[in-house]
C-alpha cells in the first residue's frame, strides 16, 4: 500500500476496505453496485486526536495496520490517486481483528 498524503483530524482515521476474493456461483457475475460493502478494512492513518473535558489527549484504541471491522454505512469514502478510503470516527470501527 502506498503512503496515503492524508491526515485526519481529530478522533478520525483513514481506513480503506479489504476486498473479499469474488466467488461466481452458476456463472452468474454479480455486478459491483449489487455487491454488499464489505466490512473489514486496515487503518491507514490516525487524526490529530480527541481531547477530554480537561484538555487532555485521549488515545487511539486502534493503530496504522490494524485490521478492523467497520460500519457498513458509516464513514466519509474519498478517493485519493484512484483508490477509496474512507474516513470516519473511532467509534465507527466494531472492533479489531486478530
Amino acid at each position: 500500500m502506498a503512503k496515503v498524503n492524508v491526515r485526519p483530524l481529530g478522533d478520525r482515521v483513514l481506513v480503506q476496505h479489504i476486498e473479499e476474493a469474488e466467488t461466481k456461483k452458476g456463472g452468474i457475475i454479480i455486478p459491483d453496485t449489487a455487491k454488499e460493502k464489505p466490512q473489514e478494512a486496515k487503518v491507514v492513518a490516525l487524526g490529530t486526536g480527541k481531547r477530554d473535558d480537561d484538555g487532555k489527549l485521549i488515545p487511539f484504541v486502534v493503530k496504522a495496520g490494524d485490521k478492523v471491522i467497520v460500519s457498513k454505512y458509516g464513514g466519509t469514502e474519498i478517493k485519493i490517486d484512484g483508490e477509496s478510503y474512507l474516513i470516519m470516527r473511532e467509534d465507527d470501527i466494531l472492533g479489531i481483528v486478530g
